[in-house]
């Protein structure tokens, strides 16, 4: 399994295992285009990433990667991040001339980057990227001033927010599920059972964690956030941990990142060639 190292995945951490299901966590600094890059090269078998950077990925690179499910249903808050010293005060002062922080071209990042410069009315192919691999990169780009502003989770960047190192701008939701699973088509069929047993303990894993008087405390430990920020956020966030991806959420993903200019008309796929055999519409 890959995952970020984000208060997202807690379950997984916290999941109890059933005897013959062994899984071996890697955490990806890099976020969703290190993860891609690590499922198509067999470093890893199943990924938890952005919704929208497995959905460019499959389309630009081809379905031996399939959508397996749902993981987190509801929309991910990226914050928009500037140094504190940076002139740069509200959202509305973003233009094709600002230079973003990404971790990686196709990264959740990157992505969308793009989708925000769109719907603000500037065009994404205008845009300077600054690659940096990860958070830490991010911190020495906006500090030597190599780049403007960085999207990132709101709470995972929240402590370099209260330390006074950045300041957030502003908060941008995705319109759909932020985090899905996906696998390769290899693993699919040879551990299909196996992924989907995988699948149940984590659901069940997710709920006694909500349901559990110390969720808010595990939290925070395991992921060095403050406990009212998890109280904050806990009650927003689903998790599905499902073998269910909606057809018309591939709908609507597709069309953001070929309106972003992220993707092209020609080279999109049937949407159902994105996820795998053991996937359900909704």
């Amino acid at each position: 399994m890959g995952g970020v190292p984000e208060h997202f995945n807690t379950p997984w951490h916290t999941a109890k295992w059933p005897r013959g299901l062994a899984i071996e966590w890697s955490n990806f600094h890099g976020g969703t285009g290190a993860m891609m890059k690590a499922l198509r090269s067999n470093e890893i078998d199943v990924a938890i990433a952005l919704t929208e950077g497995i959905v460019a990925d499959i389309t630009q690179k081809g379905t031996d990667v399939q959508l397996l499910g749902t993981y987190v249903s509801t929309p991910l808050e990226w914050g928009v991040h500037v140094a504190a010293a940076s002139p740069l005060k509200a959202m509305t002062e973003l233009n094709a001339s600002c230079s973003y922080a990404v971790s990686r071209m196709g990264s959740g990042s990157h992505l969308m980057a793009c989708v925000d410069a769109h719907a603000r009315g500037y065009d994404p192919a205008e845009l300077t990227f600054e690659i940096v691999g990860s958070l830490q990169g991010a911190r020495e780009a906006l500090g030597e001033g190599r780049a403007d502003l960085f999207m990132w989770e709101k709470f995972t960047t929240k402590h370099l927010v209260d330390s006074a190192e950045w300041r957030r701008i502003g908060v941008v939701p995705t319109p759909w599920p932020c985090f899905s699973l996906a696998a390769r088509a290899d693993t699919i069929a040879e551990s299909g059972p196996a992924l989907l047993e995988m699948l149940d303990v984590v659901s069940t894993s997710a709920k006694d964690l909500r349901s559990s008087e110390g969720a808010v405390s595990t939290i925070a430990e395991m992921y060095g956030l403050q406990e009212s920020d998890v109280t904050e956020w806990l009650p927003g966030v689903r998790w599905s941990c499902e073998p269910v991806v909606a057809t018309t959420m591939l709908e609507q993903v597709t069309s953001a990142l070929v309106a972003a200019g992220v993707l092209r008309p020609e080279e999109l796929l049937p949407l159902r060639s994105l996820t795998s055999p053991l996937t359900r519409d909704t």
